[in-house]
Order: C-alpha cells, then structure tokens, then sequence
C-alpha cells in the first residue's frame, strides 16, 4: 500500500488518539515527607504509618528530620522541607500549614512522688521540682500557662529539664500507651494526679473553667485500673488532639487520596494499641483545630470527589505534551510536504519557461513544432504526478496551466508571423 505524506501523518495521529483514549489513567506515585515526631510512641505510629501506606501504589511516606536542630514539626512544614508532621492542636495557627484529620488524643498525666497528693494543684506544683518535658514542648508550655495563672513566683517552684534528673512532679501530654506505662520501673511508688471527679466535669468548676480558656482541650478520663496500681481510681484530666498537618500548597487531590487511604488503614494502625482509637465522622468539620483544614481533606468529608483534571493532572500534562508535540511535528512535517510538492512545480515553471525562451524569432515551423509538442509534455507529465498526488491542485498548478498555455499561445503566434 503507497502511503503518501498526509495519510501517513492522519495515520499516525490516528494512533495516539487511539493510544490516549486506550489509556489506563493512574496518578503519579507521591513520595510524602513527614516529619520525624520527637516522642517515641509518636515515631512508633508514624513508622507503622508509613509501611501501611507504601503498601499502596499512589504514595511512598518517607520520615525525615527537621533541617535545623530544634525546628519544630510545624515549622519544618511551613517552610517547605516536608509535607506532613504530627501536631497537637494547642500549636499557633499558621496559614500555610493545613488539618488533614485527627490521629489520636494526647492525654495529660500529671505523676508525683508526693504523698499525700494535695487536692489543690497549686499545693502540688508549690516549691516542687517539676519536669514537664523539653522546653517549647506542649506539656511545658501548658505548665507555664498553668503556673502563671496559680501567680506562682519564680522562687515557688523548680522547672528541670533534665530528663535524668529525679522530680518531684511530672507533667507530660503522651497518648494512652498502657504497656509502656506500666512497665516502666520509674513510675513504681508514684500516684497519678486527677484533676477532679468524673460529677466535676460539666458543673462549672476548675476543669470547666480550663476548657473554657483553652477550647482545644477536653475533658479526658482514664478508666480505674488502666495503668493496674497507678490508676486505683478514675483518672480525670484533659486531652488533645494529636493532628496530622500537611503543608497547605499539598495538591487537592493528593490530601483527598491521602485522608481516604489513613482512614482504611485506621483499623491496622491502632491494632496493637486500641486504646489510641477514636471516631473519625463528619464532625470533624466542626471541631476546633488549630489549624484551617486542608481543601482535600474537606473535600473528602463532604464527599467531593476530585475533577478528572485534578485528579489526573500529571498525567494529563503528559499527554497534552506527547499531543501538542505530535501536532507540532505533523504541522512541520506537512509543511516540508507543501515545500516539496511546490519545488517539483517549480521545476516545470522554469522548464516550460526555458523551452519557451529558447526559440530565436527566426525559428522554423519544426523547430516550433518541437517546442510545442515538449510543452505538453510537461503539461502531460505534471497532470500524472497530480493524479499520483506527487503535486497539489492548488494556485500554482493553475499558473503553471496558464503558462503552458500562454508558451504554446505565442510559439504558435510566431509561426503565423512566419508564414506571412
């Protein structure tokens, strides 16, 4: 089969339209960077996190450290260096750092060697040495927050940060995480401090007046015989909400993928620690985070499934870029079909032109005769190579008609001058 240029091009257009309309569109595997939490049980769910979620295709997690000692989580996120960290939702708001979903709470656990435990906490805190975590960390701020509105003076009280060093109180905001707890050797002999009673929530007092003031934290309890001895009696205390946050330029369609795939690996992750479990419904979307809630995330509790466009954009932007360079090269290509088809009419132009300028004025009738009859040739030939699509029926074929023509014309005048 002869396959002339512009068939040949139609053909090959033909077939990556085929090839686009066949193709089996998959988003583009998204490597993830979170950011490596600071406490353990924290790291243990985030490393348990990211094997479950490389398991599927669309996502490969991948835990990173902060570029510089001392960022923060948060801040790691904001200026770029990953994409996702674990934050509680007692951080200060930052624009461009968005809630994809609640993990977990961090429970407050106040535990003391003091004994009798005073009802009061500002009895407790009151010329004792307190341990409440790193410096900058939630249960440190909330300490400081605490002891500023006790106005207890710098003189009243001792805040270590030494991990090592042996206090006489220790506040931390850690998850429930009852095997560590309770075979930890350090906290044998210690009680843990409650905030009040279970009737005490919700009846205006201290730990109403907290929430009040703080509307991140709610009211927690940890059930009689949780941590065995340590817990002999229900626990109330308050808790918060361990985020995972994403930077907020994270595509939509990324987030909204990323929100559906932790919820189906929800059940698995919180498997060996079921305790860390706790509903994930619609109410998410009036809770009071820290943060704005990323797009995707709202889109995907409100059932707002990505366009075809967002969802597909890196491989859309593919195609169109295979399409537009096919396209391109056609034109070109056509275009370089045009330039020969008009150089091969050219070469007629100038033969006609050149039969016909090579006869003297006293030229015989057989000489005349000879000229004519290769005119027609010519004419004869370029009608074949237009029935053989070799040249086009296009203007310049019409002006070459009309100078054979007008050749033949005025060789046949100059015979007739001739002959008078």
């Amino acid at each position: 089969m002869n396959l002339t240029t512009p068939r040949l091009l139609l053909l090959v257009l033909a077939i990556i339209a085929v090839a686009v309309v066949g193709t089996r569109f998959e988003p583009p595997t998204q490597t993830l960077k979170l950011v490596r939490p600071t406490l353990e049980l924290d790291l243990t769910i985030a490393e348990k996190l990211e094997r479950l979620i490389d398991e599927h295709e669309r996502f490969d997690i991948v835990i990173v450290d902060p570029p510089e000692p001392g960022m923060s989580p948060v801040e790691t996120v904001a200026a770029g260096y990953a994409d996702l960290a674990f934050a509680a939702n007692i951080e200060t708001y930052r624009e461009d750092v968005n809630v994809v979903l609640p993990l977990y709470a961090r429970v407050l656990h106040i535990v003391t060697t003091v004994d009798p435990v005073p009802d009061d906490l500002r009895d407790l805190f009151y010329g004792r040495s307190i341990f409440a975590g790193p410096a900058n960390s939630l249960s440190y701020r909330v300490v400081e927050d605490v002891i500023r509105d006790m106005r207890l003076g710098p003189e009243d009280y001792l805040l270590v940060e030494d991990p090592e060093s042996v206090a006489d109180v220790v506040v931390l905001f850690v998850p429930i995480d009852r095997e560590s707890i309770v075979s930890d050797p350090s906290v044998q002999g210690t009680q843990l401090y409650t905030l009040g009673s279970i009737d005490d929530i919700g009846s205006g007092t201290g730990l109403d007046r907290a929430v009040l003031l703080n509307p991140r934290l709610k009211p927690f309890v940890i059930p009689k015989g949780t941590y065995n001895e340590l817990t002999p009696q229900p626990i109330v205390t308050l808790a918060v909400d361990n985020l995972l946050v994403a930077n907020r330029d994270l595509p939509q369609a990324v987030v909204y993928d990323l929100f559906a795939e932790v919820v189906r690996v929800r059940t698995a992750l919180f498997s060996e620690r079921p305790e860390l479990f706790q509903p994930l419904d619609k109410s998410v979307l009036d809770a009071n985070f820290a943060f704005s809630m990323h797009a995707g995330a709202m889109a995907y509790l409100q059932q707002d499934e990505p366009t075809f466009i967002e969802r597909y954009s890196g491989v859309a932007e593919v195609l169109v870029t295979l399409i537009v360079g096919a396209v391109s090269g056609g034109w070109a290509l056509l275009n370089i079909y045009r330039i020969r088809r008009k150089n091969r009419i050219d070469k007629f132009y100038t033969e006609v032109i050149r039969i016909r300028d090579s006869l003297p004025p006293t030229a015989t009738n057989s000489q005349r005769d000879a000229a004519v009859e290769s005119i027609l040739e010519l004419q004869n030939e370029a009608f074949e190579q237009l029935v053989g699509e070799r040249l086009a029926a296009n203007e310049s074929f019409r002006i070459f008609i009309e100078l054979t023509n007008n050749s033949v014309d005025r060789i046949e005048s100059g015979r007739r001058v001739s002959r008078s």
